[in-house]
């Protein structure tokens, strides 16, 4: 069952949901802001469980934020084909590559990573400027499964996968696969795709690491119905289409936009643009760029 956003208006919402669909981050890093003092409403300092109506004035460190009524902008989703050897953080102390580099800049908002893939792990990467959507993504009540493709160093047999279907304690609880399917390789140096119904902190690793084999190399090749498109390389990104967005909040168990605000003549220029490079061969290492 779809939860509608907002029947009528934006009255009376939870200030972090409003924060959060203004693009400035999840739910969940709008709660830690919150509790920061960043926020003010009304420029008095906002605290947890404040609600806030269209008529409020809200204030995100220092700057007044836009509260917008459900859906008022275009909901936007990028998928990122991510390479090995790039953090999910926005900056690095180390100045280590981000997956924030190569994505094209906001007017308005930024983008929210849509879970995280470690250091050494490659693949499908989801972003949006939509923070609810983003937020229901990676609840674990969404119940969304992602595949990988893993290549495992050591023996593996038929009573190993049955114990990691059924489930296995780690540190943070039990964990489990849901599907395991060989793929290429034989002996002790094989790949494997593998599901999962959750997003925890390198859980693939770990599921494969409590049996007493190395995993070598990690790839996330699909999250829910989206997979990565053949034409997109590592280190390229694509946006999703309309059809594609109301397809993703639909797995997300969120009413999709019924008619999405056009996209400026700019915005659908730097699109088709971009698709036709890509399609080309000439983005394989794609710039940070400004739309």
């Amino acid at each position: 069952m779809t939860q509608r956003r907002g029947d009528d208006d934006n009255r009376d919402e939870k200030l972090q949901k409003v924060l959060a669909r203004a693009g400035l981050g999840s739910r969940r890093e709008m709660e830690r802001a919150i509790e920061a003092g960043r926020v003010r409403v009304n420029r008095r300092l906002a605290r947890l469980g404040d609600r806030v109506a269209g008529s409020d004035s809200v204030f995100f460190d220092g700057r007044k934020v836009a509260v917008e009524a459900p859906r008022s902008q275009r909901c936007r989703v990028l998928l990122y084909n991510k390479p090995e050897g790039e953090i999910c953080s926005r900056s690095d102390p180390e100045g280590r590559a981000t997956v924030y580099d190569r994505l094209p800049r906001l007017q308005a908002g930024r983008w929210i990573s849509v879970g995280r893939l470690d250091f050494n792990t490659s693949g499908l990467l989801l972003f949006t400027n939509d923070g609810e959507l983003a937020n229901r993504l990676m609840h674990p009540s969404s119940v969304i499964d992602r595949e990988y493709l893993v290549r495992v160093q050591g023996d593996v047999d038929e009573a190993m996968k049955q114990r990691l279907c059924e489930g296995v304690l780690l540190e943070d609880g039990t964990a489990r696969f849901t599907d395991i399917v060989d793929g290429a390789g034989e002996g002790r140096n094989r790949w494997f795709y593998c599901v999962v119904m959750e997003g925890r902190n390198r859980e693939v690793r770990r599921l494969w690491e409590s049996q007493g084999v190395k995993v070598s190399r990690l790839k996330r090749v699909r999250f829910g119905n989206i997979f990565i498109p053949s034409h997109v390389r590592v280190g390229q990104w694509i946006e999703l289409n309309d059809k594609e967005v109301g397809e993703l909040c639909q797995t997300a168990g969120i009413e999709p936009p019924l008619q999405q605000p056009g996209l400026k003549r700019a915005e659908k220029h730097f699109r088709e643009r971009h698709q036709r490079r890509l399609r080309s061969g000439r983005g394989r290492h794609t710039p940070r760029t400004r739309h």
